[in-house]
């Protein structure tokens, strides 16, 4: 079975996705937001603290893309990551790239009604995540995240049901049949 990258901004259901994915298809999941999660609270920082922190200590997002390259390399996996697709791409590793996409403010909504905290204030800490991401893995690594011409299937989850993306995705990948 291929590899499968999930990548997308915040709030776009990725994870519910992956873990549709993982259910139907019966392979593992991997999030790497997980392991970006746990290292900034080792630090004892918030994600948009850390995303500052991270913008002058490369060896951070270096540590963590080697790891999500490990996991590429060996295969059979689903990884759920931000730049998983460009690591693919960029290291020859075979993988089927996936972009899940929603408007701006819903996936605000949908991280404040995760998270806690208000629609606007999460809009705006979405906004500096994403500028905070873009500058680093451009500057690191030469990826324009907004690139998605790399992708093998964009997928919108504003109003699509997760089970919705993931036929899309299952179609897209088997050719409509589901394995």
């Amino acid at each position: 079975m291929p590899t499968i990258t999930m990548s997308g901004p915040p709030g776009t259901g990725k994870s519910t996705l992956c873990r549709l994915l993982e259910q139907s298809l019966g392979m593992q999941y991997v999030y790497v937001g997980q392991l970006y999660r746990n290292l900034a609270a080792k630090h004892g920082m918030g994600l948009v603290e850390f995303g500052k922190y991270c913008e002058t200590h490369p060896e951070v997002d270096k540590q963590l893309d080697d790891s999500q390259l490990e996991v590429l390399k060996a295969g059979d996996v689903i990884l759920e990551g931000r730049i998983t697709a460009w690591l693919a791409v960029k290291n020859d590793a075979e993988a089927f790239k996936v972009f899940i996409t929603a408007e701006e403010r819903e996936r605000a909504r949908r991280v404040a009604q995760r998270d806690g905290g208000d629609i606007d204030e999460q809009l705006a800490v979405n906004r500096e995540r994403e500028r905070s991401e873009a500058k680093r893995y451009s500057e690191y690594y030469d990826i324009d995240i907004l690139d998605l011409s790399i992708y093998d299937i964009i997928v919108d989850s504003t109003n699509n049901s997760p089970e919705e993306l993931r036929d899309m995705v299952v179609t897209a990948l088997y050719g409509g049949v589901n394995k």
